[in-house]
């Protein structure tokens, strides 16, 4: 009864009915088109499926789409420019630096790009300044601080409330289990911290430089006096042009000519209509939202794009589709994997993997679901943010390796930990007794921290698996390796570019040019589709697989209970609008905890938050 009672609240709804009209078709061929492009709200990077009558209005915006709309108004002669609208949205580094090879293509091949804002951060202006000119309403304002980081650390809390960490690790600069042990950052780990945050502002501003026209030196100026007026941001050559919107539109209109039409929905499908005027209209929407997908599955040659998202975690969703958001499950993967490997209509394969790392068994069943495609088809990797520990194990095994030049990688290494909790429960005024037989039978136990026998069983068991990780490395890096592996692993972390000249990666470029370099590897002809696999799931699939979940291995009950309890259904989504990169880092620390209660080991990178 859930399903449809849920449909009736749909249905009276006055926000799903589409009662729009079509526009009245330009009968004149020479009408000039200028698209007009909001950013807002996080580009995603696994594209939603947008062709649904059950996706009413906007379904957000996903980086392959968002190129895709770009290289269509690149080749469309109706366009001779866009107006780009930066309204908050959450965007990547590494989809930064994509999004703004994008825009130069498009000045490349003649079309203006205009922005109007009344508002830029640091990370929105790197994308900004690459357009051919900024416009600002008077009175806006920039807030162009730079770029901040910060590492979090929970020593302090454990203490408090009577928690001891015990964590081991392969590596000097493996850091993860730092946050639990340490209240500030090791030697090792403020060292890398500097290496890697500090190429990563130097590529910032070297984008910002080259998209202005100025020398690194003034770029960086800039950035030190930080925040601007309209106005002042005008004199200091950081904008270009200060106006309300309606001037910015006349201008625009007296550039492009009077009959130019400003497309705010430029390559957008039309969504589904309820038609009110009889009982079967109603009906018959009622029928397609019940209605699976009925798409036929193509034949036509293709490159088939596989998504890893997320913590790495072992097992599935359990039929979850909104458990399935929360990480990248290693069932869920291989399966992906394994069917792009057998479908005979996908001739290469790019696998875009955005991830911190997660479970070692999970990571080594990507990676052999990786090697099976390998060996049929072109396998490329594209890395987006980051691809580092568990990440950087799941694409090592392939020929071509495509990073974004502040993409964090690397991170080669294992961390081990647990807590001990008597002296909380003791606090509590509670009290357990301890039962042993064996010697070290407490080793998973929450009682106490290691025994010095257990440490060393536990070293041996990471040290295995760290060498498996270097093996994996070696094997498929090769003499493309700059240092011994033992050199570039230990937990070091890396940006993109400063992994090319080690030879972890191969090419610096994103999403688009690992795929154009799938289809050129594939020997496709520029008449091929890109599909993404498994096809994106309209809202009713989700829900439906929600209804009738599929059996779950219960290695994430804890997972599923902590997103789905009411503290932080209700909190989070609070604080994702206040402190959104906090956010992230305690999530990213629960999902560890979540990792290490099911394998007593992890292959993780550090927590840490960046802004922008």
């Amino acid at each position: 009864m859930r399903a449809p009672h849920f449909f009736w609240l749909l249905l009276s709804s006055s926000v799903f009915l589409n009662t729009d009209t079509a526009p009245a078709v330009e009968s004149e061929s020479s009408v000039k088109v200028i698209p007009v492009i909001r950013l807002s709200g996080q580009i995603t990077e696994k594209p939603m499926a947008g062709d649904s009558p059950l996706n009413f209005g906007p379904v957000g915006q996903s980086l392959h789409g968002l190129l895709n709309k770009l290289d269509s108004i690149r080749q469309d002669d109706k366009v001779p420019a866009i107006v780009l609208e930066p309204a908050g949205a959450l965007i990547g580094r590494a989809q930064t630096e994509e999004l703004v090879r994008a825009l130069r293509s498009l000045k490349a091949a003649g079309k203006k790009i205009h922005i109007h804002t009344d508002m830029l951060t640091t990370g929105q202006y790197t994308i900004a300044a690459n357009a051919s000119e900024i416009s600002m309403v008077p009175t806006g304002n920039l807030f162009i601080t730079g770029m901040y980081g910060e590492m979090l650390f929970v020593r302090g809390l454990l203490d408090k409330v009577g928690v001891t960490p015990d964590y081991l690790t392969c590596g000097d600069y493996k850091s993860a289990g730092e946050m639990f042990m340490r209240t500030a950052p090791s030697k090792q780990s403020a060292e890398m911290s500097a290496w890697l945050y500090g190429d990563i502002f130097d590529t910032m501003l070297g984008t910002i430089a080259k998209g202005r026209g100025v020398s690194g030196e003034r770029a960086k100026a800039w950035i030190d006096t930080g925040v601007y007026t309209a106005e002042t941001a005008a004199e200091a050559g950081v904008i270009d042009v200060v106006e309300h919107h309606h001037d910015f539109e006349q201008r625009l209109r007296d550039a492009y000519g009077r009959n130019v039409k400003f497309d705010r929905r430029y390559g957008s499908k039309k969504g589904a209509e309820l038609d009110l005027s009889s009982p079967f209209g109603l009906m018959n929407f009622y029928a397609q939202l019940l209605s699976p997908s009925t798409r036929p599955k193509s034949t036509k040659p293709a490159v088939g794009i596989v998504y890893l998202e997320g913590s790495i975690l072992p097992g599935g969703s359990g039929g979850n589709p909104f458990l399935a958001d929360a990480a990248a499950f290693g069932d869920t993967i291989r399966k992906a994997l394994d069917q792009a490997a057998e479908d005979d209509a996908i001739k290469a394969v790019v696998f875009r993997v955005n991830s911190p790392g997660g479970s070692a068994v999970a990571s080594e069943v990507i990676l052999n679901a990786c090697k099976r495609v390998a060996a049929k088809k072109p396998l490329i990797v594209s890395m987006g943010d980051v691809a580092a520990s568990g990440g950087y194990y799941v694409s090592c095994a392939t020929d071509t390796i495509f990073a974004e030049e502040s993409t964090i990688t690397g991170s080669i290494g294992v961390v081990s930990g647990k807590f001990g909790t008597t002296p909380l429960w003791n606090n509590l005024g509670i009290t357990f007794t301890p039962i042993q037989y064996g010697k070290n039978a407490s080793l998973l136990s929450t009682a106490t921290v290691f025994t010095d026998s257990e440490k060393r069983v536990m070293q041996k068991f990471m040290d295995d698996t760290y060498a498996v990780f270097k093996g994996h490395v070696t094997a498929a890096r090769g003499e493309r390796l700059s240092k011994p592996v033992d050199k570039l692993a230990g937990g070091r972390v890396y940006t993109g570019r400063q992994a090319l000249e080690l030879g972890l990666v191969d090419k610096i470029g994103g999403l688009h040019d690992a795929v154009a370099f799938a289809a050129a590897a594939a020997s496709l002809q520029d008449d091929h589709d890109v599909r993404i696999v498994p096809r994106p799931k309209n809202f009713m699939e989700m829900l439906m697989s929600d209804l009738n979940p599929s059996k779950d291995d219960g290695r994430h009950l804890a997972l599923q209970h902590t997103l789905a309890s009411p503290i932080f259904q209700t909190v989070i989504p609070l604080l994702q609008n206040l402190d959104p990169s906090r956010v992230q880092a305690v999530k990213h620390a629960l999902l560890q905890l979540s990792i290490l209660q099911a394998e007593q080991i992890s292959l993780t990178m550090p927590v840490m938050t960046l802004t922008p």
